[in-house]
C-alpha cells in the first residue's frame, strides 16, 4: 500500500512528506487539553493541542504521534479518522491538513489550502471534516473544501455565501439527497449532494438564518446546535423544531452510529433517532468537568477535558478511567535547568519585557529517568503567591535541591519533587517594592538566578535598589545595592539572567540597563552598554549571558551577539570593556555572526560548543570560536514546534539537548558530553560500523583535554584529536582523506597529566 500512495502522490499537488526525526529526536507533549476526538479501526484518536494520541480499545496501548514523528507542531483545530481508507486526517487552525496511513512512518503534508493566496491567512482554519462517498468534505472559515481520499487530492471548493463571498462554515454533514453546511452568519445551507455544479453558489439555498456551531444527521433527521446553545430537529415532514435549550455553551456536536452527542463545558449526553435521550453525565467521581470535545460509541462517552486528558465513561455511570500519555502540564515551557537523568520546566507567563500581568498560576514539571512528574499550582505553595515562575536552577552540588523565580512571589524552593517553601518578605529579609506614582505592591520580582563555587545562589531582583540577592548556605540572605550602576533601579524591568565567572564576578543580563558586572571583592560595579568604547553592544536589552569552557562571556540581546574576551580584565583601570562581533565569511563575504537576531539562551555543550535560541529563526548551533555553524534547525528541518525558542538546557552526562518553545518541549540526542573524572567508562557507539553507515562513531567516557588516536591492527595512525569535552566524533576517515577499510581499530587514550591510559576498540565493517 505504501508503493502505491506514494505513486498517487506523484500527481497531488501541494503535498509533500514530512520527515520522521526519531533517530535522532524526542518529543515531550502534553497532552491534557483534548481538543477533538474521532474513532476507528479499534482506536480512539484524540488531538490535543499540536499533537495526537491514540488508544488501542483491545490492549489498552497509549501511542503518540508528534512532531518528531512527523507533525508540524501548529495548534490542531479537527481531526477525522477514515475506517475505509485507513487514514488519519489532522487539520489546523493556519489552513495545513496533515495525512496518517496506518502502519506508514511518514506523514503527508497537504498545503493547498495553507498556500492559497486567495484566501486571507485568518480564514483558512479547518473546522470539520465529514466523509461521504470517498470525499471528505472540509467545512473551513471560507467555505468547503472537497478532498478525494483514494487520490489523496483536492476537487472542487465552495464559496457559499449570498452572493458567494466566502462564508464561514463550522461542520456540514449529508443526508441524501442533500450536503448540509452549519455557518456563521449565513443559517443553515444546503445543496443536492449529486449536483455536479456545487460550486455554484445559487445551487445552495437557506433554511435556516442565523449562526450555528455544529450540524449532524440521524437517518432522515437533521440537528443543528446555534450559538445560543439551541439545538434544532429537521425533518422534510415535520419541519423545523426547538428540542432542548442548553444553559451554557455547546462545545462539540458528533455522530457515530446514529448516535448524537453533544458536549457542553460541564456535561455530556448521547441521543437516539427522535432525540431520545440514551445516557446523560454532569458529574464524575474523581474528576472535574471541564470539556472541550465528547464522543461516543459502544456504550462509552469519550470526553476530552481540558487539563485532564480524556476520560472514558460507561454509558448510565459515573466513573472515570483517565487516557492520558505521560507528558509535562503545558506545551508552553518558559524556563528549563537539567542535570544528569533530570529536567526541570516552569511555565512562568510573562512578556518579553518582563509584564507579569495578568499574572499565572501554573505548575511545574520533572522529568526524572525517562517519567514525569507533575506538580500542580495549588500544591506549589498554600498562599497561592507562586505565580509566575519564569526561572529555575538546580544545584549542581545536590540535585535534589532546586529554586525558582517567582516573578511576583519570590523564591519557591523545592526539595525531592516536594515544594518545600515560598521564601518572600514574610519568612526572609526579602522586601516588596513599591513603584513610584503607583500604590500598588510590585512584589518580589525575582528572575536570574546561579550558584557560586562556594554553593551560595545569587538572585536578580527587578525595581529594587538591593537589585542582588545572595542566598547563604546557611539560609540566611546578603543583599547587594546596585544603585552605584543603576542609579534608578524602578527603571530596570528585569534582571533575566545571571552567570559567574570562575573570578567571582557576578554578570546579569538586563531589560534595559545592559549588562550589569559585579566584583564581590571590591563591591565594585561595571556596565557593557551600546557603543564603541562603552561596551559595544548592538542593543542595552540583555537576555542571554553564558561563560564556555575558556572563560569568554558569550552576550545575547534582542539584536544580535557579542563576545567578552576579557572577562577577569573588566575592572582593571583603563581596560578595554567592548565586546566583540564574531565576523564569518558567508559566500566569501565578511558577516556579522547572527545579526540582528533577537537571542533568548545560549548555552555551552562538553564540547565548548554554543547552542544559540532566538524568538524567531530557530535554534544555531556554533563551533566553540562560533566560525562554523555546525548546525542549525528550525520548524522546516526539524522536529521544533516553533522557531521561538524560550530556553536550551543540556544533560551533560548525556548529551542531550533540550529546547523550550513557545508550542512544547523537544530534545535532540546529542554527542557532546561533559568530561568524566577518569577512564573507566569509556565507550564508542555505532559499534560495529556495520555497511551503509554515513554518521560519525562517538567515542565518550573521556576526561578533559585527553588524546585520542586511532589506528588499524597494524598500528597505521588513522585520526587524532584531543577532547574538550567528555566525547569526540571520528567520521570513520583517514584524516578526511578516505573511508577507512573493514577491520577492527584500536581506540588509545591518554589523560591530559598522562597517569591514566585505556584502550577500546571499533569494528568497522564496509
Amino acid at each position: 500500500m505504501k508503493k502505491v500512495l506514494t505513486v498517487l502522490l506523484l500527481f497531488a499537488i501541494g503535498s509533500c512528506f514530512s520527515q520522521n526525526f526519531e533517530d535522532t529526536w524526542k518529543g515531550f507533549f502534553s497532552y491534557v487539553s483534548v481538543k477533538d476526538i474521532s474513532q476507528g479501526d479499534d482506536r480512539v484518536y484524540a488531538a490535543a493541542e499540536n499533537a495526537v494520541f491514540t488508544y488501542d480499545l483491545s490492549t489498552q496501548e497509549i501511542n503518540t504521534i508528534d512532531s518528531v514523528r512527523g507533525l508540524s507542531g501548529e495548534d490542531i483545530s479537527s481531526i477525522y479518522y477514515s475506517e475505509d481508507f485507513n487514514l488519519l486526517l489532522i487539520g489546523y487552525e493556519n489552513g495545513l491538513i496533515e495525512v496518517v496511513q496506518d502502519g506508514d512512518d511518514d506523514v503527508l503534508q497537504v498545503v493547498d489550502i495553507l498556500d492559497k493566496l486567495t484566501i486571507p491567512p485568518n480564514r483558512k482554519q479547518i473546522n470539520h471534516f465529514f466523509e461521504y462517498e470517498g470525499n471528505v468534505y472540509i467545512a473551513t472559515d471560507f467555505g468547503i473544501s472537497v478532498y478525494d481520499l483514494a487520490a489523496l487530492e483536492f476537487g472542487d471548493t465552495y464559496f457559499i455565501g449570498a452572493s458567494g463571498e466566502q462564508l464561514v462554515v463550522n461542520q456540514t454533514t449529508v443526508a441524501p439527497p442533500y450536503i448540509y453546511a452549519a455557518t456563521e452568519g449565513g443559517g443553515i445551507r444546503r445543496a443536492l449532494v449529486e449536483n455536479d455544479n456545487l460550486i455554484d453558489f445559487a445551487q445552495w439555498s437557506q433554511i435556516f438564518g442565523g449562526s450555528h456551531r455544529g450540524i449532524q444527521h440521524i437517518e432522515e433527521e437533521v440537528f443543528w446546535v446555534r450559538d445560543n446553545n439551541a439545538i434544532y430537529r429537521f425533518t422534510e415532514t415535520d419541519g423545523i423544531s426547538v428540542v432542548e435549550n442548553f444553559s451554557e455553551r455547546v462545545q462539540d456536536f458528533s455522530e457515530q452510529d446514529n448516535v448524537l452527542v453533544i458536549t457542553t463545558t460541564s456535561s455530556i449526553q448521547a441521543y437516539t433517532s427522535g432525540y431520545v435521550q440514551q445516557s446523560r453525565i454532569t458529574s464524575l467521581s474523581n474528576f472535574d468537568l471541564n470539556l472541550q470535545s465528547g464522543f461516543a460509541f459502544n456504550g462509552l462517552f469519550y470526553l476530552g477535558t481540558r487539563t485532564s486528558g480524556m476520560l472514558q465513561v460507561p454509558f448510565s455511570t459515573n466513573t472515570a478511567t483517565q487516557i492520558l500519555p505521560d507528558g509535562p502540564i503545558l506545551n508552553t515551557p518558559f524556563s528549563i535547568d537539567s542535570s544528569p537523568g533530570q529536567l526541570w520546566v516552569t511555565f512562568g507567563d510573562i512578556t518579553q519585557f518582563a509584564d507579569p500581568f495578568p499574572l499565572s498560576e501554573f505548575g511545574v514539571s520533572n522529568l526524572r529517568e525517562g517519567s514525569w512528574t507533575n506538580i500542580p499550582f495549588s500544591q506549589l505553595d498554600p498562599s497561592g503567591q507562586a505565580t509566575d515562575l519564569v526561572n529555575v536552577t538546580i544545584n549542581p552540588n545536590d540535585p535534589n535541591d532546586v529554586y525558582m523565580s517567582s516573578f511576583i512571589g519570590g523564591i519557591l524552593k523545592i526539595n525531592d519533587q516536594t515544594p518545600e517553601i515560598l521564601i518572600d518578605e514574610n519568612n526572609s529579609n526579602l522586601e516588596t517594592v513599591i513603584v513610584e506614582g503607583n500604590s500598588e505592591d510590585a512584589g518580589l520580582r525575582m528572575y536570574g538566578s546561579e550558584f557560586d563555587r562556594e554553593g551560595n545562589i545569587w538572585f536578580g531582583q527587578a525595581l529594587a535598589e538591593e537589585g542582588l540577592v545572595k542566598r547563604l548556605s546557611n539560609s540566611q540572605f546578603e543583599k547587594i545595592d546596585i544603585t552605584d550602576a543603576i542609579t534608578n533601579p524602578q527603571d530596570e524591568l528585569g534582571l533575566v539572567d545571571l552567570k559567574i565567572s570562575r573570578e567571582g564576578f557576578v554578570c546579569v543580563g538586563t531589560i534595559n540597563n545592559g549588562l550589569l558586572v559585579y566584583n564581590p571583592s571590591t563591591g565594585e560595579f561595571t556596565r557593557l552598554l551600546e557603543e564603541e568604547g562603552n561596551g559595544n553592544l548592538p542593543r542595552n536589552t540583555v537576555r542571554a549571558i553564558e561563560f564556555d569552557l575558556q572563560n569568554r562571556l558569550w552576550i545575547g540581546t534582542t539584536f544580535g551577539l557579542r563576545v567578552s574576551f576579557n572577562v577577569g580584565g573588566l575592572f582593571e583601570e583603563g581596560a578595554d570593556i567592548d565586546a566583540q562581533e564574531i565576523i564569518i565569511l558567508q559566500d566569501g563575504i565578511p558577516r556579522e555572526l547572527l545579526a540582528d537576531q533577537n537571542i533568548l539562551d545560549i548555552e555551552v555543550d562538553g564540547s565548548n560548543n554554543k547552542w544559540v535560541a532566538t524568538a524567531d529563526a530557530g535554534v544555531f548551533y556554533l563551533s566553540p570560536n562560533g566560525q562554523e555553524t555546525l548546525q542549525r534547525f528550525t520548524k522546516d528541518n526539524s522536529p521544533l514546534p516553533s522557531n521561538n525558542v524560550q530556553d536550551i538546557a543540556i544533560d551533560d552526562f548525556s548529551g542531550r539537548v533540550y529546547f523550550a518553545t513557545v508550542n512544547g518541549l523537544v530534545a535532540f540526542e546529542g554527542t557532546s558530553t561533559a568530561p568524566r573524572d577518569n577512564l573507566e567508562n569509556v565507550y564508542a557507539y555505532p559499534n560495529p560500523v556495520r555497511p551503509g553507515f554515513t554518521g560519525n562513531v562517538t567515542i565518550d567516557g573521556l576526561t578533559a583535554n585527553a588524546n585520542v588516536k586511532i589506528t588499524d591492527i597494524e598500528g597505521n595512525l588513522v585520526f587524532e584529536t584531543t577532547s574538550e569535552g567528555g566525547s569526540v566524533l571520528w567520521d570513520t576517515t583517514a584524516f578526511g582523506k578516505y573511508k577507512v577499510a573493514s577491520g577492527v581499530y584500536l581506540v588509545l587514550i591518554t589523560t591530559d597529566d598522562a597517569l591514566e591510559t585505556t584502550v577500546s576498540k571499533i569494528m568497522v565493517v564496509r
